[in-house]
């Protein structure tokens, strides 16, 4: 598979506007597309891009999706008089008509079709479509909220007849509930639809009750269509990502799409004025990265809203430098998320409980929302949800020119990407562009000395093996000093690695993470708070666990699939992007059993942390895992896990066990909201 990204831009797009007054829809205007693309020329993406032309749509890509009758309708408008297009306006909702709006309705169908043509041709890996009119809530027979035609269900629909695929993923991260998403396949089993929304209660636009978190689809698709409703505003970095990790990202991968579409509307940054978020344009930089692993990297891209023109293209840059495989920015202040989310949260997993074997053994009553309860106790009435609707005015383009964030810092790559320390005669199983460190240098060497005392292995004399480490030293400094971004070193004593390795980087780095899959015994002190050491094994280990010592016993081992990937995204993830680390180091024991495909899936997710600074260590490692885990760290697309299979009761309740024991400590790990009680 091409491992480009591609751009789809056409500044026609822009050549329609609002012609008359109208307070909710003023915000919608052609600068939106001027100022990414002008960020992106600035910051150097264009060209690191592959540019595809646009096209115009064909009536029968715009009728998979919508009538006939409206079709018809919308092609009048070219002709219309100002007076005309006023009347015609007026029978939709929040939604505005241009004579020009319909050339550019079919413009981004079709550049969003185009970008899924060269995304399943393997022409490129992914992209974006950078469109303009957004699409994901017009309707069947009618234009809303901006939208004229829906571009990414035709992208799905499309997708699926032209390349025969079986299952789509739609992500839409909008801040408002794209309801023509969900009206298209709410009984369709073969599209899995998922949106977080501003919500309040169905106080906020659309103001529908299909938007809570009990519409999970009819019929067939019962269980398909996953709807967070945030019932405040200011929500951030923890919320945004505790969702994905305990809701999404499970359903997905038991889902396993094909092809991932995002519906990307950016209104969910901070200084939105429709969305009054809190999260910075970074976190988007982290939900692309987690995306990017499913569907054998296969993902689409598609722009929707947005209307702080600084957010807006901050957010977009950031989706595209993810897309293209730049280092993800380090996220602070990861905590536990607000009461709010966890309600939310907790309802969305019991509502969908029965459907997806994930949630079926660790998932709680639902729970009365308290914003909910807190708005009756208030006694606030209609007159404060009034205010709450009203999508713009003074109000808040005043709070918009209030919120201040620092601008994203610049996200720099190493000019090498990967370098591996290899017993002779492996380098074959390399992917190019791999660099074999050839010799430690003498300061490692020394390194190494002084550690081996410190460590009293005075005994080490296999100079196999000192040499070794003197090159895990070298990978190390290399890293800290931005020469490689991430290594790899197959080695004869991962245990005595581990420890050196773990000594030499708490004197560059301040906190490491080290991932450790498989049996045996690791004697790290992590009672600091500096290390966190996670371990998926099938034999519990006899070192004494603690807050930043976890072990996860499954019961068939990290060979099964569905037991490993509940530990990785329910447990190992939340804890470590809130621990933060400078460094990761992702250990394979001998005898692991972990499936290569979840190994790769493994190396995947975690560079996203620590600037991608992993190092993967590999005890005497076979030519499968070493190849899979080199492609990964090049970053290769993981290969597919296709079915997980049934997760085991006794796996279940193994993360679940860990995670109870933890969740005091680590917030990330919080999946239910407090008790009415325990808040009194």
């Amino acid at each position: 598979m091409a491992s480009k990204t591609a751009i789809i831009y056409d500044e026609e797009m822009t050549r329609y506007k609002l012609l008359w007054v109208d307070p909710a829809c003023k915000i919608e205007v052609p600068e939106r597309l001027t100022a990414i693309h002008e960020a992106l020329l600035a910051k150097g993406l264009l060209e690191r891009c592959v540019s595809i032309p646009v096209r115009q749509a064909t009536d029968e890509e715009i009728l998979l999706v919508h009538s006939e009758e409206y079709l018809e309708a919308v092609k009048q408008t070219p002709h219309m008089t100002l007076e005309d297009l006023m009347t015609f306006t007026q029978q939709y909702g929040d939604v505005y008509f241009h004579p020009n709006i319909f050339h550019c309705a079919k413009l981004a169908i079709g550049a969003t079709l185009q970008l899924v043509d060269n995304v399943m041709t393997g022409k490129v890996r992914n992209g974006l479509a950078l469109v303009r009119p957004p699409g994901h809530h017009s309707q069947r027979s009618a234009a809303n909220g901006f939208c004229v035609f829906n571009n990414v269900a035709i992208a799905a629909l499309y997708a699926k007849q032209h390349y025969n695929i079986k299952r789509v993923l739609i992500v839409d991260w909008d801040v408002h509930h794209g309801q023509g998403v969900q009206y298209c396949f709410e009984e369709d089993p073969s599209v899995l639809y998922f949106s977080w929304h501003r919500y309040e209660h169905q106080s906020f636009w659309p103001n529908l009750p299909e938007s809570d978190y009990d519409s999970v689809g009819k019929g067939k698709g019962a269980g398909f269509n996953i709807n967070v409703p945030w019932n405040k505003v200011g929500m951030n970095h923890s919320d945004y990502l505790s969702v994905f990790f305990h809701v999404l990202l499970p359903v997905a991968y038991e889902f396993n799409p094909e092809l991932v579409l995002v519906s990307a509307g950016f209104d969910s940054a901070i200084g939105d004025p429709e969305g009054h978020m809190s999260a910075t344009p970074e976190i988007f930089a982290h939900l692309t990265h987690l995306l990017m692993p499913l569907a054998g990297g296969k993902l689409c891209a598609v722009l929707e809203g947005g209307y702080n023109l600084t957010a807006l293209s901050q957010s977009v840059c950031q989706t595209v430098q993810s897309l293209l495989g730049d280092p993800a920015p380090q996220l602070t202040s990861v905590s536990s998320p607000c009461d709010s989310a966890l309600e939310s949260l907790q309802n969305v997993r019991s509502a969908h409980q029965q459907y997806w074997t994930c949630f079926k053994h660790s998932v709680a009553a639902v729970s009365e929302p308290s914003t909910k309860r807190s708005r009756i106790e208030q006694g606030d009435g209609e007159k404060a949800q009034q205010q709450e609707q009203q999508p713009t005015g003074e109000a808040e383009e005043q709070s918009e020119e209030e919120v201040n964030w620092p601008e994203p810092l610049p996200r720099s790559a190493p000019p090498v990407r990967t370098a591996v320390v290899l017993p002779a005669g492996m380098e074959d199983s390399l992917p190019e562009g791999c660099q074999h460190l050839e010799e430690a240098t003498q300061a490692s060497v020394v390194a190494v000395e002084k550690l081996r005392d410190n460590l009293n292995e005075k005994g080490v004399k296999d100079e196999r093996l000192f040499a070794t480490l003197g090159k895990i030293v070298s990978l190390l400094d290399k890293m800290n000093n931005k020469e490689i971004r991430n290594g790899l070193a197959v080695v004869p004593d991962v245990s005595l690695a581990v420890r050196v390795a773990v000594q030499h980087a708490l004197t560059s780095f301040d906190r490491v993470l080290v991932v450790f899959v498989g049996d045996g015994e690791l004697p790290v002190d992590s009672d600091d708070g500096r290390i966190l050491l996670v371990q998926i094994c099938c034999k519990e280990p006899v070192t004494q666990k603690s807050q930043y010592h976890v072990s996860v016993c499954l019961k068939q081992g990290p060979g099964d699939v569905a037991g490993f990937l509940q530990a990785v995204l329910g447990l190992l993830l939340p804890m470590a992007y809130q621990h933060n680390p400078g460094l990761v180091l992702q250990v394979w024991a001998q005898g692991s059993a972990v499936k290569e495909a979840a190994w790769a899936q493994l190396t995947s997710l975690l560079q996203e942390l620590a600037l991608g600074h992993t190092l993967a260590l590999l005890q005497d490692s076979e030519e499968g895992p070493l190849r899979a885990t080199a492609a990964s760290l090049m970053g290769a697309p993981a290969p597919n896990l296709g079915p997980l299979g049934a997760l085991s009761p006794e796996d279940a309740q193994a993360v679940e066990i860990e995670r109870t024991r933890l969740e005091m400590k680590w917030g990330m790990l919080h999946i239910s909201a407090p008790t009415k009680k325990a808040q009194d």
